[in-house]
């Protein structure tokens, strides 16, 4: 049989040293880089904890000279800090070695029961158990950053009961509401009266929503009183075994403004525009008429001369108009 040739680094807090004997000799028939260490008190225990924290694995014997049972337990996994803790236990023991689980060990053990497999595998699950634990750990607090470090305000709340469940630091900042106020409120709290009938949030049918074009409007609410026009990218994701949505929101309340008087000038642009291509061109196509009849009759070659410099300023003024009228349809 190949050994594992992966290097272990295993405590033993045992004070019988035969125990400790048996559960090296198991050990070293499927590990061929090992280094065990037995301690024989709580008290040296504790010391190698505190100075080496570089173990894979505790095996801990519930019956020690200095301490036993229930605090034994919860004083070295304490100890151990993310190191996984196997209880080794007597048949007497059985019951307290399954609450034993519940007090931070990773794993428990019948003596009697032992042989080299069992060993073998018990560190080889317990530790990657603890690894799977870490990875989880450090999954959720990436989750955690994102969500209260988003620069987005983001609301969380219940699909049936419409409460809201969570909220990021940002949404407290731009809402005004405290997190135990926000707590407190239903989604449908922060939606402008004249809107929640309409609100697909209402009928919770994400089905109904576009795909390509998720985003929705909608008018919210603030502590003090005042409305923010926002858009929000709703999602639907699962807390606790329940359907939740989670919400972000972009503040769009300075943009539609912006729009808002972009617009109004247009709007302003277009009544001059219409100005000067009907009520400007009115007075110069009538004065450009009687040049005509003027020019139908004689008249002296002086008056002439300063009806062509009439004519021909009429002319460019008329082409301005035309211009002006022309690159305003082009607008």
């Amino acid at each position: 049989m190949k050994k594992d040739e992966k290097p272990y680094s295993i405590l033993v807090i045992e004070d019988n040293l035969g125990d400790y004997v048996i559960i090296e000799e198991y050990l070293s028939e499927y590990i061929l880089n090992l280094r065990t260490t037995q301690v024989e008190s709580f008290k040296k225990a504790s010391e190698y904890l505190e100075n080496e924290n570089s173990y894979d694995l505790v095996f801990l014997d519930l019956s020690l000279p200095d301490k036993s049972g229930e605090e034994l337990v919860l004083e070295i996994t304490k100890r151990a800090d993310g190191i996984p803790v196997v209880v080794l236990t007597g048949f007497a023991d059985l019951e307290f070695g399954t609450k034993s689980l519940a007090l931070g060990a990773s794993d428990y053990l019948v003596k009697d029961n032992l042989s080299p497999a069992v060993l073998y595998k018990s560190i080889l699950y317990n530790i990657q158990r603890v690894n799977f634990i870490s990875e989880l750990r450090e999954s959720r607090k990436k989750y955690t950053d994102l969500f209260q470090l988003s620069p987005s305000p983001i609301l969380v709340y219940d699909l049936e009961t419409l409460n809201i469940l969570d909220v990021n630091e940002s949404a407290i900042e731009t809402y005004g509401f405290s997190r135990t106020e926000f707590l407190s409120l239903n989604i449908l709290d922060i939606h402008s009266e004249d809107q929640i009938e309409s609100l697909p949030i209402k009928e919770f049918d994400f089905q109904k929503i576009n795909k390509e074009s998720p985003q929705k409007r909608a008018r919210h609410l603030r502590k003090k009183g005042d409305f923010i026009d926002v858009e929000i990218n709703p999602a639907i994701v699962n807390i606790n075994n329940r359907d939740a949505v989670m919400i972000v929101i972009k503040d769009i309340t300075e943009n539609l403004k912006y729009i808002h008087k972009i617009e109004e000038q247009n709007q302003k642009f277009r009544e001059i525009a219409w100005i000067q291509s009907h009520v400007v061109r009115a007075p110069l196509a009538r004065m450009m008429g009687l040049m005509n009849l003027l020019e139908s009759v004689e008249i002296n070659p002086e008056d002439q001369e300063i009806l062509n410099f009439i004519r021909q300023s009429a002319d460019e003024l008329d082409q301005i108009v035309r211009d002006i009228a022309s690159k305003s349809e082009n607008i």
